[in-house]
């Protein structure tokens, strides 16, 4: 029997919702696909449970396809597996944390790597019985701070994460690749863009680790590409450090008096009116600009570090999360310099006439990080730790060293890959999918070890791959619509053809439900309006809002033995002869 329209549990809205920010989170409410609970969580209508059931259908078949066997974990999980491999602590604000009656602790799950870990532990215990890659598909709990834009950034979200086992290396290469693979075909059948860049694993832990990224103008990440083929995220991209310079011959530095040049710009231009060069003009790029971080530790402790790099950048807050990971970051606050007044701020360097003051050998006694880019040999103009005094000429390797260095400045167009493939464009995406080579992380914190084929124990290394399932459910909607509706795949619309009878002829109806149950026969889904006292207007409108794909309109040219065949995708309506509108639908949704 076709779903009737008339009987579907469905509201749609001509208004969009007051909180949304993007077009798949506007067209999903307002076409009753779901319906908001709370900040970041949502129901599931009918409509919204057709289309993730595909959605997850297409998972599930490319993950079979590789042998990944499919479980299910609960959500609510307790305290222990997680305590022991760091992250009960690592994830900080970022769970869900409950107690039950007793006082036990429990947490909404983010994420399940320790309970797989143990239940292969539980049960296997031999090379024979691996490789092995399970999967689930299944609700997580995070705690954003910002819930927004709808289904793409929730606290409640489906995703399908897939472990796989290996005793060997080369065993995780083979179940790595096999998983990577099957995420193209995934991204291909949903009709998702997807570029593969070089990612940061973060609090996952691992080695090797790669995210699909869908392109797009409302993306939360930002990832680069050479002409050359090179693709990273942001997080991941690494500086291609110049060679070093001599110091040999290199002028003194020496200290110039710099009034009210707290800022870069400011210090260029008394620069080049009061200490001009010979050959060229200052710029920005010519000084060293001293960022003061605060690092806020998994333990409380809080830590200052100063990063050095060219004046012409600024610090990514989100480079240097991942160079400081698992610490917190921000920029130090005016209680930080008050506990430390040898940072004379608006004129922090790594030296003054006293000698090197940044450093853990140093006064402060702080850690001093640089940007790649400071290499020895290279002179610089920066602040001479006194107030309206900068320094001219330090030199890298000379005048200050550094304690390491950090990737934390900003990423710009044009900045060369670090593979030697050209100059990077940027572009913003959000994450699909994300493939990591865990290792023996959780392995070796939870102890799962096996007999390898000379009888000897050793500890098992794994893969992760995660898919947002609902996150790509909404990211298709965004990539399908217009300003009318949505328009859905064919692979995941909720129905295969949408029937609209208008008028108030009985034939119509009587023929449009003929149709219907001759397409329904055949296997075709088919959606159904019925509803005798809607206008046609109204009923094209929903069409158009619920966006299946093929449309057949039952109206006034039955009395001529036509209807109408609506591409939902290209707007081109074709007429055609009643008694070939099965047979021609049947061909077009199997084409």
């Amino acid at each position: 029997m076709p779903t009737r329209l008339s009987q579907l549990f469905v509201r749609t809205l001509r208004e969009d919702p007051a909180d949304a920010e993007v077009t798949s989170h506007r067209l999903l409410v307002r076409a009753g696909y779901i319906r908001r609970q709370a900040p970041g969580i949502f129901a599931w209508l009918p409509l919204g449970l057709r289309v993730r059931s595909k959605v997850e259908r297409v998972i599930r078949e490319e993950m079979d396809s590789v042998g990944a066997q499919e479980v299910l974990f609960p959500g609510l999980l307790p305290r222990e597996p997680y305590e022991a491999t760091g992250r009960w602590e690592e994830y900080g604000d970022g769970i869900f944390r409950l107690k039950d009656r007793k006082g036990a602790d429990y947490l909404l799950a983010p994420t399940h790597e320790e309970v797989f870990t143990l239940l292969v532990k539980d049960l296997y215990s031999s090379y024979k019985d691996l490789p092995l890659t399970i999967y689930q598909i299944q609700d997580k709990y995070r705690d954003e701070a910002r819930p927004r834009a709808g289904l793409l950034r929730g606290r409640e979200f489906s995703m399908k994460d897939a472990y796989s086992f290996d005793w060997s290396d080369e065993g995780l290469d083979a179940s790595y690749s096999a998983q990577r693979a099957a995420y193209e075909r995934i991204f291909r059948r949903l009709g998702l863009e997807y570029v593969i860049v070089a990612a940061d694993a973060g609090a996952m832990g691992g080695s090797k680790s790669e995210e699909f990224l869908h392109p797009t103008p409302i993306g939360e990440d930002t990832f680069v590409r050479s002409a050359g083929g090179y693709t990273a995220n942001v997080e991941a991209f690494t500086t291609l450090a110049p060679d070093a310079l001599p110091i040999d011959g290199r002028p003194d530095a020496r200290i110039f008096d710099s009034p009210n040049t707290p800022t870069i710009a400011t210090l260029v231009d008394l620069a080049n009116a009061e200490q001009p060069r010979d050959d060229r003009l200052w710029t920005a790029a010519d000084t060293l600009k001293n960022v003061v971080l605060a690092l806020t530790h998994l333990d409380g402790t809080r830590e200052l570090v100063v990063a050095g790099l060219p004046g012409d950048r600024d610090v990514d807050l989100k480079r240097a999360e991942v160079a400081f990971q698992p610490a917190e970051v921000e920029a130090a606050t005016e209680a930080d310099f008050d506990r430390h007044p040898l940072l004379v701020k608006g004129y922090i360097g790594p030296w003054s006439p006293i000698g090197q003051v940044l450093g853990l050998d140093s006064a402060t006694n702080i850690r001093y990080l640089v940007d790649p880019r400071v290499v020895d040999g290279t002179p610089w103009i920066t602040g001479a730790n006194e107030d309206q005094k900068h320094v001219l000429g330090l030199v890298a390797g000379r005048d200050f060293v550094a304690d390491g260095t950090a990737e934390v400045a900003e990423v710009r167009e044009g900045d060369p890959a670090p593979d030697g493939s050209g100059p990077v464009s940027l572009d913003r995406g959000t994450e699909i999918g994300h493939v990591f080579q865990l290792g023996r992380k959780y392995a070796e914190a939870l102890g799962l070890q096996v007999l390898d084929p000379n009888g000897k124990l050793v500890t098992v290394t794994m893969g992760s791959y995660g898919i947002g399932v609902t996150r790509n459910l909404a990211l298709v909607a965004e990539a399908n619509s217009d300003e009318r509706g949505l328009i859905w795949p064919r692979e995941i619309a909720p129905f295969d053809v949408h029937i609209v009878a208008t008028g108030k002829d009985e034939t119509v109806y009587t023929a449009a439900e003929a149709i219907a149950a001759e397409l329904e026969s055949t296997g075709v889904e088919v959606l159904y309006d019925d509803r005798p006292k809607v206008s046609p207007g109204v009923k094209f409108g929903d069409a158009e809002l619920l966006g299946v794909p093929t449309i057949l309109i039952v109206g006034k040219g039955l009395v001529d033995g036509q209807v109408e065949l609506w591409d939902r995708r290209t707007g081109e309506r074709t007429a055609l002869p009643v008694a070939d509108a099965a047979a021609t639908l049947l061909a077009v949704v199997r084409s």
